[in-house]
C-alpha cells in the first residue's frame, strides 16, 4: 500500500493482524484508464486480479501495493480510494457494523483470498472489512517500506472511535489490537506501536466539497510531491489542495474519474499533520 518509494521511511504499517489496514481499493468506472493514471503519476505496474478482467493489483516491483475494480457503477457507489480493516471473522464484523448503525453494501461475499464486505460507518464514510481464508502467497514488503496512511475524516473523533473500536476490536486489551489515544483534538490509532490512522472532528455530512464530508483519506508517500502532481496534470488529473507541513509537504488530488487520494514527502506518520 504505497506510492513511490521515498526511500527508508521509518515504522511502516503493518498489512496483516486484526484490525489493522490490510489493503486500499479504487472502485473505478474504467479499468484500463485508470491503470495508466496511476502508472504515470506514482509508478506502478499492474497485473490481472482473480475476480474477473474488470479487476487488477497494482503493484510496486513484486509487491501488491492496491486494487483497482471497474466497479463503481455496477455497485452503484462513488468512484473512490476504500481502506480494508482486517478482521477474523467477516460475517460477526458484519453484523457489529449494523448493531452500531452502520450499513452494509455488499457482501460479505468471496474476495480474493478471503472473505469481506463493503460498507460505511454511521456518518457515511465508506470502508472494507477483509477475512482472510487462504494463506498469502505474495512476497512480504520490505523493512523500511512505508504504506499508506489513513485519514478518517468525521463528524466527531470520539464517537467514529467508539464505531470502529466496537466494528474492530480496537483497545479491547486482546494481544494484537489496535490501541486508542488522544492527540491534539485527534483520535489516534496504533497497531503493535505503529501508527496506522488519525480520526478528525469536523466533517459535514450535507457539505458539497467532498473534503468536508465524512470519508477516509488515504496518503501515498512518494519522493517528490510536485514533481507527482505534474504528473498528475499532464495525465488529465488536478490538484485539489496542497500544503506545507511540519516535515514536507502533502497534495490532495483527482484522478481523471473523480477518485480522491493525496500524496505526501513526509517520511514518519508519527509526526504531527503527517497522517
Amino acid at each position: 500500500m504505497t506510492g513511490s518509494h521515498p526511500g527508508a521511511a521509518s515504522m511502516p504499517a503493518p498489512l496483516t493482524g486484526s484490525a489493522a489496514p490490510c489493503w486500499v481499493n479504487l472502485m473505478t468506472r474504467d479499468l484500463e484508464s485508470a491503470q495508466q493514471f496511476y502508472a504515470a503519476v506514482l509508478g506502478w505496474n499492474f497485473r490481472p486480479g482473480k475476480l474477473g478482467q474488470e479487476f487488477s493489483v497494482a503493484r510496486r516491483g513484486d509487491v501488491p501495493v492496491a486494487g483497482i475494480g471497474a466497479v463503481a457503477t455496477a455497485y452503484r457507489v462513488a468512484v473512490a480510494w476504500t481502506p480494508y480493516f482486517a478482521v477474523p471473522d467477516a460475517d460477526a464484523a458484519a453484523s457489529r457494523i449494523r448493531e452500531r448503525s452502520g450499513t452494509v453494501a455488499v457482501g460479505p461475499l468471496a474476495l480474493g483470498k478471503g472473505r469481506g464486505a463493503l460498507a460505511a460507518d454511521l456518518d457515511g464514510a465508506v470502508f472494507g472489512i477483509w477475512e482472510r481464508t487462504e494463506p498469502a502467497t505474495s512476497p512480504p514488503a520490505p523493512d523500511g517500506y512505508s504504506h499508506a496512511w489513513l485519514r478518517l475524516h468525521t463528524r466527531n473523533a470520539f464517537d467514529a472511535a467508539i464505531f470502529y473500536g466496537g466494528v474492530l476490536d480496537w483497545a479491547s486489551g486482546r494481544p494484537g489490537c489496535c490501541e486508542v489515544s488522544y492527540e491534539k483534538d485527534e483520535v489516534i490509532v496504533d497497531c503493535n506501536g505503529r501508527r496506522l490512522a488519525r480520526i478528525s472532528s469536523g466533517a459535514v455530512e450535507a457539505a458539497p466539497d467532498p473534503l468536508v464530508r465524512p470519508h477516509w483519506q488515504v496518503h501515498f508517500p512518494v519522493a517528490d510531491v510536485a514533481a507527482t502532481v505534474e504528473a498528475a496534470r499532464q495525465n488529465n488529473g488536478s490538484l485539489v489542495e496542497q500544503r506545507r507541513l511540519g516535515q514536507g509537504t502533502e497534495a490532495t488530488l483527482l484522478d481523471p474519474d473523480g477518485g480522491l487520494f493525496t500524496v505526501t514527502d513526509v517520511r514518519d506518520p508519527d509526526a504531527g499533520d503527517a497522517g
